[in-house]
């Protein structure tokens, strides 16, 4: 079997093992599409345990930082008007984002920005999104962390899998 073959058979195995488990016993728990975004980062990221890593602390990185822009622009602590208050946060987080790239673990800025924004979306476009400051499930914060842990687990995995079938 050709690797590429190989590989897009063990992402479609295991993809729909990931929908199952996110859809089914751990709904609620996890999103579905944040764990794809942190498969598909760990790939491009280049596949291998140092791309597993840069997944995870990028990703989770992004998604603390889209927690504290959330929390300043729904608190507005500089009492901002309008669209400027969350303006001026997300551009003070964004800088954070980008500016520790020179740090091995945190070095992929794609990595981080996924968080980031898989993170604000929830929170923004998900009614039933709780507090970044909740010790829970709820907090959109921990929710898309424990997604990307899980999704760049599976890619991971995959990558593993794939080796074996095209051998």
């Amino acid at each position: 079997m050709s690797k590429l073959t190989a590989l897009a058979l063990s992402i479609a195995v295991l993809g729909g093992v990931w929908a199952f488990l996110a859809l089914g016993p751990l709904a609620g728990s996890v999103l579905v599409w944040a764990g794809f975004i942190a498969w598909g980062s760990f790939f491009h990221t280049g596949g291998d345990n140092a791309a597993l890593q840069k997944t995870i602390v990028g990703m989770i990185y992004g998604a603390v930082l889209a927690g504290v822009a959330l929390a300043l622009v729904g608190a507005n602590p500089l009492g901002l008007p309008g669209a400027a208050g969350p303006a001026v946060y997300i551009a003070a987080t964004v800088f954070f984002l980008v500016i520790v790239a020179g740090q091995s673990l945190l070095s992929v800025v794609p990595a981080n920005v996924y968080g980031y924004a898989a993170t604000a979306a929830y929170a923004l476009q998900t009614p039933n999104a709780g507090s970044v400051t909740a010790a829970d499930l709820t907090n959109p914060v921990l929710l898309v962390a424990l997604s990307v842990v899980l999704g760049a687990l599976f890619g991971l995995a995959s990558g593993k899998l794939a080796g074996v079938l095209g051998k």
